[in-house]
C-alpha cells in the first residue's frame, strides 16, 4: 500500500534516541494511511492520486523555487473544480492534523521516557527546579516561603486565531487517546484489530465533519469554548502537579507519611466574557452570565467528585473509629438509609454535596446544574468553608490510619476546592482608556456643566480626579440621563461588585486599562470604581487597577507614568490596600505592530528595568502581566526561556501570561502535555525569583548594541510600514486579510475603526496575515538593516554579537525566536501572494524591499548563531517543520489560486469556502500563526 499523506522522514538524520523518532515516524505514517484510505473511500482514486501528484510538484518548488514546478502547480491548480478544490483542501489541512495528534504525543513519550530513567525530559520542570535551588543552597523552608507568596498566572483569552471547532477538537482528542493507548500496553491481536477500527471510524468522523463554523461566534460562545479547557486539563491536572511537587519537596525533606501542603500559587485566569476593549459584544448581562457559566463548570464537577469519592470511602465503623468533628457533619448529612448507618464517611461525603447544592442557588446557578429543588442543608458562603468541611474528612482518615485513602480522591478535591473556588477562574475586567475618558467627562459635565474635562490640560485634570476620588458623595446621579456608553460602562463595573458579593472578591481582581499612557488614564478608572462601591473614598480598593502600556511610547513612559503615581498619597493608598502590590500589563502585540520585533522587544526589556528600579524606590511589589500573543510578532515563543530571559528583579515571585487563540488549544487540549506546559510556568517561575538575580545583569556593553540595532531595525520597519506610499494597499492585497474577516472565529472586529489604515488593525489580524501568506514579516523584518548598519559602523563587531548570543538569555531568546519564524517563512510562496497585488510597480518595490530584508535577516542570524542553517542547534524541530511543508505548502498554493477567483467576483460559495478551509489549514500546519 501506498504510504502518501506520510511524513517523509527518510532523509532526516538519524537522533541518538532513535527509537522515539522512529516512534514519531511509525505513528505519522500510521495516521497517514488511514487518511488516505478514508480519501479513497470518500473521493475517489483519482482525487487520491492528485492530492498526491500535487505534494510532489509542491515540494520542487519549494526546495528548488523551480519555475517549471511553479507552473506546473498554476496550470494543476487552475484546472481543479470548486468539488475537487475542497476535497484537497480539506485532505492536506486534515493532515495537519493528524501530525500535530502524533507530535503530541511522541512530547508525551518522551517525558515519559524521561521520568522511567529517573532523568528529566528538559530544563523545564518542576523536579528539575527544585534540584537546582538544592544546589544553590536554597533550603526547603525558603522554597516553602516562596510559594506563601508566589503566583504564577496562565489568562486564557477569545482572541480569535483558533479556527478549530470543538467538534473536530473532541475527534482529535479521541484519536491521542488511541495512539496513547497503543504506546503504553501489549494488546492481544483482537485489541490491535478493535483500536486500528476505533482509529478509522474517528478519522472518517472528522472527514465527515464540517471543519468550518457555519455561523459567527458570541461571546457566551467563546465563553463556553474556554471553559471546555478545564474539562480537558486544567481541573484534574493543576491538583495532581501540586501533589507531585508537594512529594517532591517532602521527600527533599526527608519526611515519611503525608506531605505538608503548599500554597495555592497556580491560579487560571481568564479574559474571556470580560474584554470589552474594541468589543461591544462584551455587555454588562454577558460579563454576569460568564461568571456563573464559570461558576457552574467548578461546582459541577465538585459534585461529580463528590459521587465519586462517595463510592471510595466505604470505610464502617465496624473497623475503623472516627473523629468528633466528621461526626458532627455525618449529622447533617440527609441520607438516611440504614444500609449506610455504619458509613460515616460517606454520609459526611452527602451532607457537603447537599451543602453544596444549596450553594448553587445562592450563585444563582441551580438552573444551569438542572437543580430543581432547594436542599433544606445550609449553603457555603465561601468555597473556604467547602474546604475546611473536606479537612474534617481528611483529618479524620488520616488520625484513624486511612493517610493513604486521604491522599487519592480526597487529596485531589481539596485541592481543586482550593483552587478554583466558586469562581472557577479570575476574570479581568478590560477597557480602553479613550472610553473611561469619555465617561468621566461626561459625568462632571452632567454634575458641573461646563467643566469641559477633555480641554482640561493633564495637571488640572489629576487635582480634579483625586478631589473627587476622595470625596465621599457619589459623583454620578440616579436622576440624571447619561449616554448609552457610560450607561454601560457603568453597569459593567456594577455588575464586577455585585459578583464580588455573590462569588467573593476573588473572583474579579483587576481591572485593566488599555491604552493607558498617563496618571489621568489611571485615576478616571479608579474614579469610576468609586462610583461603583469598589473603590473607597478612605483609600481601600477592592480590586487591583492595571495600565497596560502597548505602544512604543507607552513603554517608553511606563515607568515615568508609575513614579507619579506612586508619589500621589491617594493613590498609594489604593496600592497599600492591595498588600503593596502592583501589577502592570505589558502589551507585545500592539509595540510589535508599532515598532517591530527587534525594537518592541529591546522597548519591553528596558521598561521592565525600569519598573525595577520605580518600584524599589517606593517600596512596591511589581507583579508583571506578559499580554504575549501566539506568534512571535506578538511576544510568542518558548515560555520558558523568555520568563527566564527576564532582566534580574523583573519576576519577584508573581507573573500573569496571557494564553491566546491557538496556542491554548495546542498547550491544554491534551492533559498530559497541559501539565507540561502548567510545570513549565512554575518552574520558570520559581527559577526567574530564586536563581536569577542581579548577577545576570547584561554588560553596559551589550544594552550599547542592543539600543543602536533597535534603532536601525525601528527605522526599517516604520519606513516599510507606515512611511512607504500605499503600503496598506500592499498589505491588504497580498494577504487573506478580507478574507479572514469571513471567518467565524471569534466576536470582535478586525479593526478598531472602519478604514484600511495599518495604525487601526488589530496586531491578531495583522500577524495572522502574514503567517498566511508565509512571510511572517511581523516576526523579523528590520532585524537584518539593523546588523548590516551595527557593523558597517563596527567592521570588527561580529564576535561581540556573537559573545552577545552566547551570553545573554534576552539576546539569545529573540534570536531564537526569529530562528523559528524565519523557518518557517517561504519567500517563494510569498511571491505568488506578492503577485496578488495589481499594481506592478508597487508590488516589485515593496516585496523587492522584503525579499532583501528576509535574506539579510537570515544571513545575519546564521552568522551570529554561528549555525550552518535555520534551526541548525535544533534539529528536531528543524525535521518537524521541514516534514510539513509538502503539506502546508499546497495549501498555500490552492489559497492563492482561490484568492484569485473570489477577487474577480466569482460567485460560487464553495471559492469562499475554500478560502476559509486553507486558513483554517495552514494555521493547523504552521500551530502558532496567530
Amino acid at each position: 500500500m501506498s504510504v502518501a499523506l506520510t511524513i517523509a522522514l527518510s532523509d532526516a538524520e538519524p537522533e541518538a534516541d532513535g527509537e522515539l523518532d522512529l516512534s514519531l515516524r511509525d505513528d505519522i505514517r500510521m495516521l497517514g494511511r488511514v487518511l488516505g484510505d478514508t480519501l479513497r473511500d470518500q473521493e475517489g482514486e483519482a482525487i487520491y492520486e492528485l492530492v498526491e501528484h500535487i505534494r510532489r510538484v509542491s515540494t520542487r518548488f519549494h526546495r528548488e523555487e523551480d519555475e517549471g514546478a511553479r507552473h506546473e502547480l498554476e496550470a494543476i491548480l487552475s484546472d481543479l473544480g470548486p468539488d475537487q478544490t475542497i476535497s484537497i483542501v480539506r485532505a492536506f489541512s486534515y493532515f495537519s492534523h493528524l501530525a500535530n495528534i502524533a507530535e503530541d504525543q511522541n512530547v508525551i513519550r518522551r517525558m515519559r521516557v524521561a521520568a522511567a530513567n529517573g532523568t528529566s525530559a528538559g530544563p523545564a520542570t518542576v523536579a528539575r527546579a527544585l534540584e537546582r535551588a538544592r544546589e544553590a543552597g536554597i533550603s526547603t523552608a525558603d522554597l516553602r516561603a516562596f510559594f506563601e507568596t508566589a503566583l504564577a498566572s496562565p489568562v486564557l483569552t477569545a482572541h480569535p486565531t483558533e479556527v478549530r471547532r470543538r467538534s473536530t477538537l473532541t475527534h482529535e482528542m479521541k484519536v491521542a487517546e488511541l495512539l496513547a493507548d497503543r504506546a503504553r500496553r501489549d494488546p492481544t491481536p483482537e485489541e490491535q484489530e478493535m483500536a486500528a477500527a476505533e482509529l478509522r471510524r474517528r478519522v472518517l468522523a472528522l472527514w465527515q465533519t464540517n471543519l468550518l463554523r457555519r455561523t459567527k461566534l458570541t461571546v457566551l460562545d467563546e465563553v463556553a469554548n474556554g471553559l471546555a479547557y478545564y474539562d480537558y486539563t486544567f481541573l484534574r491536572q493543576l491538583p495532581t502537579l501540586y501533589a507531585a511537587l508537594e512529594d517532591r519537596l517532602a521527600a527533599m525533606e526527608g519526611l515519611n507519611g503525608a506531605a505538608p501542603e503548599i500554597a495555592s500559587f497556580l491560579r487560571m485566569g481568564s479574559w474571556i466574557g470580560g474584554d470589552r476593549d474594541g468589543n461591544p459584544f462584551v455587555t454588562a448581562e454577558v460579563t454576569r452570565e460568564t461568571m456563573r457559566m464559570q461558576s457552574a463548570q467548578a461546582v459541577r464537577f465538585y459534585l461529580e467528585e463528590l459521587d465519586s469519592l462517595g463510592g471510595e470511602l466505604s470505610i464502617s465503623t465496624i473497623r475503623v473509629s472516627v473523629s468528633s468533628d466528621l461526626l458532627a457533619l455525618v449529622d447533617a448529612s440527609p441520607d438516611l438509609s440504614p444500609h449506610r448507618r455504619n458509613e460515616p464517611y460517606r454520609l459526611a461525603v452527602t451532607a457537603i454535596a447537599s451543602r453544596l447544592r444549596a450553594t448553587a442557588f445562592r450563585l444563582e446557578i441551580a438552573d444551569l446544574l438542572g437543580i430543581t429543588v432547594v436542599p433544606q442543608a445550609l449553603p457555603y458562603a465561601s468555597a473556604a468553608e467547602l474546604r475546611a468541611d473536606l479537612d474534617i474528612i481528611d483529618a479524620s482518615l488520616k488520625a484513624h490510619k486511612s493517610g493513604v485513602i486521604a491522599g487519592g480522591k480526597l487529596r485531589a478535591l481539596r485541592r481543586a476546592v482550593d483552587s478554583f473556588g466558586f469562581h472557577l477562574a479570575v476574570l479581568d475586567s478590560r477597557q480602553n482608556s479613550d472610553v473611561h475618558e469619555r465617561c468621566v467627562a461626561e459625568l462632571f459635565e452632567v454634575a458641573a456643566p461646563g467643566t469641559n474635562y477633555a480641554a482640561l490640560p493633564e495637571g488640572t485634570r489629576v487635582a480634579l480626579l483625586l478631589r473627587e476620588l476622595t470625596t465621599a458623595r457619589p459623583l454620578t446621579s440616579p436622576f440624571a440621563p447619561y449616554c448609552d456608553e457610560t450607561v454601560g460602562e457603568l453597569a459593567m463595573l456594577r455588575t464586577c461588585a455585585r459578583i464580588h458579593q455573590i462569588f467573593g472578591p476573588e473572583a474579579i481582581q483587576t481591572c485593566i486599562i488599555s491604552k493607558a499612557e498617563s496618571v489621568s488614564d489611571m485615576l478616571e478608572l479608579a474614579l469610576l470604581l468609586k462610583e461603583v462601591g469598589l473603590v473607597d473614598p478612605a483609600g481601600a480598593a477592592a480590586v487591583n487597577i492595571v495600565p497596560l502600556f502597548e505602544t512604543i511610547e507607552d513603554l517608553r513612559n511606563a515607568a515615568k507614568v508609575m513614579e507619579q503615581m506612586f508619589r500621589l498619597p491617594e493613590y498609594r493608598k489604593l496600592v497599600d490596600s492591595r498588600g503593596s502590590v502592583q501589577e502592570v500589563m505589558l502589551g507585545y502585540s500592539d509595540s510589535n505592530k508599532d515598532g517591530g520585533f527587534v525594537t518592541s522587544g529591546w522597548e519591553l526589556y528596558k521598561a521592565e528595568i525600569e519598573l525595577i528600579e520605580v518600584f524599589k524606590r517606593h517600596g512596591v511589589r511589581l507583579r508583571l502581566f506578559h499580554g504575549r500573543g501566539g506568534s512571535v510578532g506578538r511576544g510568542g515563543g518558548p515560555s520558558y526561556d523568555a520568563i527566564l530571559a527576564q532582566p534580574g528583579g523583573a519576576v519577584q515571585g508573581q507573573i500573569r501570561i496571557t494564553e491566546q487563540g491557538e496556542i491554548i488549544s495546542s498547550k491544554y487540549s491534551n492533559p498530559a502535555v497541559g501539565r507540561g506546559n502548567l510545570e513549565i510556568l512554575a518552574a520558570a517561575t520559581l527559577e526567574a525569583t530564586l536563581l536569577s538575580g542581579d548577577a545576570m545583569a547584561p554588560r553596559a556593553e551589550y544594552l550599547t548594541v542592543m539600543e543602536a540595532l533597535s534603532a536601525s531595525a525601528f527605522a526599517a520597519y516604520r519606513a516599510l510600514v507606515y512611511q512607504t506610499p500605499r503600503f496598506e494597499d500592499y498589505f491588504w492585497e497580498s494577504t487573506v486579510i478580507n478574507e479572514i474577516a469571513t471567518l467565524n472565529i471569534g466576536s470582535r472586529p478586525a479593526s478598531r475603526k472602519k478604514t484600511r489604515r495599518i495604525e487601526d488593525l488589530r496586531a491578531i489580524p495583522w500577524v495572522f496575515s502574514w503567517a498566511q501568506c508565509r512571510l511572517m514579516l511581523p516576526g523579523w523584518y528590520g532585524f537584518g538593516t539593523a546588523i548590516g548598519d551595527w557593523l558597517k559602523a563596527n567592521p570588527d563587531g561580529l564576535k561581540l554579537l556573537q559573545e552577545m548570543y552566547r551570553e545573554w538569555p534576552f539576546f539569545r531568546t529573540q534570536l531564537s525566536n526569529m530562528d523559528m519564524v524565519l523557518s518557517k517563512s517561504s519567500i517563494a510562496i510569498a511571491s505568488r501572494y506578492a503577485a496578488l497585488v495589481e499594481d506592478v510597480d508597487l508590488r516589485e518595490s515593496i516585496f523587492g524591499r522584503i525579499r532583501a530584508e528576509h535574506q539579510a535577516s537570515i544571513d545575519a542570524l546564521l552568522s551570529i548563531s554561528q549555525q550552518p542553517a535555520l534551526l541548525g542547534s535544533n534539529p528536531l524541530l528543524e525535521r518537524s517543520i521541514r516534514a510539513r511543508f509538502p503539506y502546508i505548502d499546497p495549501l498555500n498554493h490552492v489559497q492563492v489560486g482561490l484568492l484569485r477567483k473570489y477577487r474577480a467576483s466569482d460567485t460560487d460559495e464553495k471559492v469562499l469556502q475554500g478560502i476559509q478551509l486553507t486558513i483554517n489549514g495552514i494555521s493547523a500546519g504552521l500551530r502558532n500563526s496567530g
